[in-house]
């Protein structure tokens, strides 16, 4: 059953006149007659009783009208999803965010998510660590992923570079070296270092541990999953931590953010997806560059 005739007919039973449904479908009167003897044949009823004025719906006229109705307005909004879908507007994209782009990156993307590609299905996934981020854009489980880069194994993947942010300590709030403007890396001698896992599990930990040793100092470490915990743990006094400046959208009691003097420790923040990204993570991709490239 063909949807060209099954809107002719909606808007036959309409108008309920040959002559002004052939005008609001630009088609000449036969024709329109032409079209209902076809679809007639097709459903094997008489869908309309004529006169020489007016169009009168039979029993199965009416019946396939309500249906007909379902049926193109099912199809126009499969056309308009496609559409959509084909211009990168629509879809799913599940997205990722390493931890210390949690509290700042993640709300601020989603937002102008939300604003410029509505009818986008999002999946976001927070407070991950890096290289299980880039397992799952592997895997298929995320089509995009905000993180740290470090290290290798990842040239399978497109990484993009968004920004460069500073380190800065993050101190119990009545540490003495809470109020200053400013501290260095050695004023953190004998201070128990709570910071992100080691190994191949976060890029984190072996930046801020070599900053570290550059000084001079070889930290006692306490080990936490997540940047929440890690600022947790420093407001219950149990260390001090270094964290990329964004991790200050994180305003928990008890903390305080200095600044590092000098030349500050920088960590890198990118963009993994997989060389064959679709419409939809494509224009993802030129949202979350757009939001966060020099924005700190």
């Amino acid at each position: 059953m063909e949807i060209r005739l099954l809107r002719s007919f909606l808007v036959l039973a309409d108008e309920q006149h040959f002559g002004r449904a052939a005008a609001r479908l630009h088609i000449a009167q036969p024709a329109l007659s032409q079209q209902l003897r076809r679809l007639e044949n097709e459903v094997g009823a008489v869908l309309v009783e004529r006169s020489t004025r007016t169009v009168r719906l039979t029993e199965a006229g009416r019946l396939l009208r309500s249906r007909a109705a379902e049926i193109v307005g099912t199809a126009d909004r499969t056309a308009d999803d496609l559409a959509l879908m084909a211009a990168g507007r629509a879809g799913r994209v599940r997205l990722g965010f390493v931890g210390t782009a949690t509290y700042d990156v993640l709300p601020r993307v989603t937002r102008r998510l939300r604003e410029e590609l509505p009818d986008l299905e999002l999946e976001l996934h927070g407070e991950l660590l890096g290289p299980a981020l880039l397992d799952a854009v592997r895997g298929g489980t995320l089509d995009l992923a905000v993180l740290r880069p470090g290290g290798t194994g990842a040239e399978d993947l497109v990484i993009r570079h968004l920004r460069t942010e500073p380190l800065v300590a993050v101190l119990p709030a009545g540490h003495a070296l809470a109020g200053r403007d400013a501290i260095a890396l050695a004023d953190l001698a004998g201070e128990p270092l709570v910071t992100h896992p080691s190994g191949h599990r976060s890029t984190m930990q072996p930046l801020v541990v070599d900053a570290l040793r550059e000084v001079g100092l070889e930290p006692d470490v306490v080990e936490v999953g997540e940047t929440g915990t890690l600022v947790a743990f420093v407001a219950a006094g149990l260390g001090v931590g270094l964290v990329p400046a964004s991790v200050r959208a994180l305003r928990l009691e008890g903390v305080a953010y200095v600044p590092l003097a000098g030349d500050p420790v920088s960590a890198p923040l990118a963009l993994a997806h997989r060389p064959d990204p679709g419409p939809a993570v494509t224009r993802v991709s030129d949202v979350v560059r757009r939001v966060t490239v020099g924005a700190a």
